[in-house]
């Protein structure tokens, strides 16, 4: 199953508009709670310039970017934990998410119905989480009354690690915290992630700002509040304004170029948004290039060389031998593979080669 973010927040705060940015998917957009039920999953290019230096120095047949999902998920209401609105259905739709995008309104509009009557950023998020934390205290107070026994009176060394756990983690969602906001070491970590808890679920806040704070989101008042809480939760934030974004992503290049100058703006605010997520869910970009394409692929960071040649195709990782490798910033500096070899930057690497973000590698392999 591919990783996702997941796009979460209250009804109305344009997290339709802006996955209909990213996808250009046409998800359904109203101005009234629940226009979204199902969730809308969409796959996205992710933007990377190194593509398109890789092919100016090798050129290649065609060029082909790596991808990831995007999922829609409808808007959460106050007591969605307890089933109000569609709560149960919308809180199982994040549990099968890796990443959350938390889109929050900070732009004023009298035209677009607030679920709450007035705009209140930290309200907002506070309502989301409050449900969350709910449902996953639910979840750990049930399972906390089965281990418990087992562990105290079997003394069995896997229930007494789980429970050591839940120990950490009862008290931690009593007091209104986040799974996340607690460390935890490798083992820990794996019976966490076994609970499949919403809020062990790294976070990127997503302040939806007014189109005219695109070029300085940072000077908004709303935007500001929603960055104080994101540092607080240990979690990213940027800012983006999603109707503008929505009509960025309908122009052609020229007219996108002309608005963008005019906005103060060097690239769409999604692609800041595609490679934040993208390296929220822990994925990074290895390449293969010349030939009849240059790719970027998709891996998990701190993978190593043989697992990466698996990504391309198994036999690859069956049969890996090594990795003819190059990095990206040295061919970008010396300009050619002739170059780069010249200057003693090509490396063979071995299978305990842990691959880096923007490798670029050959890999020899026999079956």
């Amino acid at each position: 199953m591919p990783l996702t973010a997941g796009i979460v927040g209250l009804p109305n705060v344009g997290k339709s508009t802006l996955f209909n940015a990213i996808t250009k998917a046409g998800a359904e957009m109203a101005n009234y709670p629940f226009a979204t039920i199902e969730p809308n999953v969409g796959m996205v290019e992710v933007p990377d310039k190194r593509l398109d230096r890789i092919q100016e120095l090798i050129p290649a047949d065609k060029v082909v970017p790596t991808t990831f999902e995007f999922t829609d998920i409808a808007g959460i209401v106050k007591g969605a934990s307890q089933g109000e609105g569609l709560g149960n259905k919308f809180l199982e739709n994040i549990r099968q998410v890796n990443a959350i995008v938390h889109v929050v309104r900070a732009f004023d509009d009298d035209d677009i119905t607030h679920v709450s009557g007035k705009v209140d950023p930290l309200e907002d998020i506070e309502t989301i989480n409050t449900e969350l934390i709910l449902a996953d205290l639910e979840a750990v107070e049930k399972r906390y009354a089965k281990v418990e026994k087992v562990a105290l009176t079997s003394k069995d060394k896997t229930a007494l690690a789980e429970y050591a756990v839940l120990e950490k983690l009862k008290p931690a969602l009593e007091a209104s915290r986040p799974a996340r906001s607690i460390e935890w070491n490798e083992d820990e970590q794996k019976i966490v992630d076994g609970l499949f808890l919403l809020t062990s679920k790294p976070v990127l806040y997503v302040a939806n700002v007014a189109e005219e704070e695109m070029a300085d989101p940072t000077s908004g008042a709303y935007y500001q509040q929603v960055a104080d809480y994101a540092a607080k939760d240990h979690a990213e934030v940027m800012a983006i304004s999603a109707r503008a974004e929505e009509e960025i992503a309908e122009m052609d290049d020229e007219d996108k170029a002309e608005f963008m100058e005019l906005q103060g703006i060097t690239e769409p605010g999604l692609n800041r948004l595609i490679r934040t997520a993208y390296h929220l869910l822990d994925l990074r970009t290895f390449f293969t290039a010349g030939g009849k394409e240059t790719r970027a692929w998709t891996f998990h960071a701190g993978m190593k060389a043989p697992q990466a040649a698996g990504v391309i195709h198994s036999d690859f990782e069956r049969g890996f031998i090594r990795a003819e490798t190059v990095a990206f910033d040295d061919l970008d500096q010396y300009g050619s593979m002739k170059a780069v070899k010249e200057a003693g930057k090509r490396r063979s690497e071995g299978k305990e080669y842990v691959v880096q973000d923007g490798d670029i590698m050959e890999f020899l392999f026999n079956v």
